[in-house]
């Protein structure tokens, strides 16, 4: 899964790419082509089960990032920038909220809800442009042939247009499934669910969850598919160059229990509809992520095709009973660990042991 970093200039888009997935490495092949990189997606689930069977290999759940250009109406126009943001599944907009004297904010001030307005009003005029062009396309096609598909992509084109004439994201649209996944298969941007990422000053990170549930209630009570964190873009990237007890004892100096970046990671996963399933042995232990929803058939088939193709049951158990009954033979004895079937619908902190033929 892949969520695209936007952003105006000089906001901490970068730097926050930088600090997910670690890539320091600023390679572009073009001047508005975006890098990708691939964050580690911190489970305190997989490790205490990697302790129980000390595994050589603890492998936890990832994720993919790109980092765009800064976002502009010029940049939109552009369709190598555009066709790179479409393939992303959500996008994570960072807002600037610290102030700085020797790094001037573009439009003269601090105003994360203006830009936060202003970029969206940006994707919203270039999902417009893109539906004209396709309704007219319909147009001349529903001349020429008579077809009920042609007639409800024509229809649906429509309540899109009239949602965007209206300054509405497209994400904001009360579809029933099989509209909402035609939609999505254009890839408009204002459909993709969005992650804001406040970034505030050192002065405000004491105060980071205040801000951060004050601005969710102010401005996002009403929008649907859309989350936000705070976090202090410095305070992380001080904390990527320490050791996990440094980190702790660096945290607690400002007062804050973890790191910005797990919870910005957990919101992707809120927003994108995903939980993650655990396979462990004493040769790997390891986190799988997949859509919520998911068989059990499914699931089988993200770690093997074969096993999808040859399933016969799966063995499953929450992790903490796992663990708390000392491995597989403790949860067996005592009737915890049940057998499904392939329908079986896999529950987030499931451990699975498929068996197949």
């Amino acid at each position: 899964m892949r969520t695209a970093i936007i952003g105006l200039p000089m906001v901490g888009k970068t730097s926050l790419f930088t600090i997910l997935t670690g890539a320091h490495e600023p390679i572009r092949h073009g001047p508005l082509e975006a890098r990708l990189g691939v964050a580690i997606v911190p489970d305190e689930r997989v490790e205490e089960v990697a302790k129980l069977f000390r595994p050589p290999k603890v492998t936890h759940a990832t994720m993919e990032f790109l980092d765009f250009p800064a976002i502009s109406r010029e940049a939109l126009q552009e369709p190598r920038y555009l066709a790179g943001m479409r393939l992303a599944e959500a996008l994570a907009h960072v807002l600037r909220v610290f102030e700085s004297d020797t790094v001037p904010h573009e439009k003269g001030s601090i105003d994360p809800v203006r830009d936060l307005n202003d970029v969206e009003t940006e994707l919203i005029l270039s999902d417009l442009l893109m539906v004209e062009k396709r309704l007219e396309r319909l147009e001349k096609d529903r001349k020429k042939i008579k077809s009920a598909e042609l007639d409800h992509e024509y229809e649906l084109l429509g309540r899109a247009r009239a949602a965007l004439e209206a300054n509405r994201p497209l994400r904001s649209l009360e579809l029933d499934g099989e509209a909402e996944k035609r939609l999505r298969g254009f890839g408009f941007l204002s459909q993709k669910p969005m992650l804001y990422v406040l970034n505030l000053g050192e002065e405000d990170a004491p105060r980071l969850h205040e801000l951060e549930a004050d601005f969710r209630r102010r401005h996002l009570a009403a929008l649907p598919r859309t989350e936000v964190v705070a976090i202090c873009g410095k305070i992380e990237a001080e904390l990527a160059e320490l050791d996990p007890q440094e980190a702790a004892e660096f945290l607690s100096g400002y007062g804050l229990p973890e790191s910005g970046l797990g919870r910005i990671l957990q919101a992707g996963y809120r927003l994108l509809g995903l939980i993650s399933f655990i396979t462990a042995s004493e040769t790997e232990v390891r986190a799988w992520s997949v859509p919520a929803g998911t068989t059990a058939l499914k699931a089988a088939g993200t770690i093997h095709t074969d096993f999808e193709k040859k399933f016969i049951r799966a063995e499953v158990v929450n992790w903490k009973t796992l663990v708390e009954s000392g491995g597989y033979a403790g949860a067996r004895e005592k009737g915890l660990l049940r057998l499904e079937g392939k329908d079986y619908v896999v529950n987030d902190g499931d451990v699975l042991l498929i068996r197949h033929g």
